[in-house]
């Protein structure tokens, strides 16, 4: 009897996480940091990580979009995600996305309308942060996030959020 409560208190921590309203951006990351890293520590499947990420961030942050590209064949492959209905593939230096993979650098977007070459996935998005993620020295996917607002990222989100991915 006890240890079926033990084993249901360890599965239902995971399932919320403990965000305390009113805090500032940097006081947000760091508060989930610590959560998603326990949250992904013991599962391998890069996918379901990606799942949980997303999932987390965009609860933290009410970004309009949160998700993954995954790099197979040469493309950049719609992975995990939150958020309205997305493009599904992206080619190599093609768009926010693209560039940030060609680039392997983090770049960020005040205003998505002065970007030459944006893909608009959807016309609600204003501004949009995207971040490499590599292995063994190669990208292997990219954390694109949408804003529905003007100017929402700069370097806190930058440095956070490649933290994050080095999780994966």
């Amino acid at each position: 009897m006890w240890c079926d409560l033990f084993i249901k208190k360890v599965f239902y921590m995971a399932e919320e996480l403990k965000i305390k309203k009113g805090s500032t951006k940097e006081e947000l990351y760091l508060s989930l940091y610590p959560q998603l890293a326990s949250l992904i520590r013991d599962e391998e499947d890069l996918v379901a990580n990606m799942a949980n990420i997303s999932s987390a961030l965009k609860e933290t942050f009410n970004f309009f979009w949160v998700g993954f590209y995954r790099v197979i064949r040469e493309r950049l492959v719609l992975g995990p995600f939150q958020g309205p209905i997305a493009c599904t593939s992206i080619a190599f230096g093609k768009g926010v996305c693209g560039k940030a993979w060609k680039e392997e650098k983090t770049i960020i977007v005040p205003d998505v309308d002065q970007f030459p070459g944006h893909i608009a996935c959807s016309s609600l998005t204003r501004s949009e942060i995207v971040v490499p993620i590599k292995k063994d020295g190669d990208v292997i996917a990219i954390l694109d996030i949408d804003s529905d607002k003007l100017n929402s990222f700069d370097e806190i989100d930058a440095v956070n959020l490649e933290k994050i991915t080095l999780l994966l």
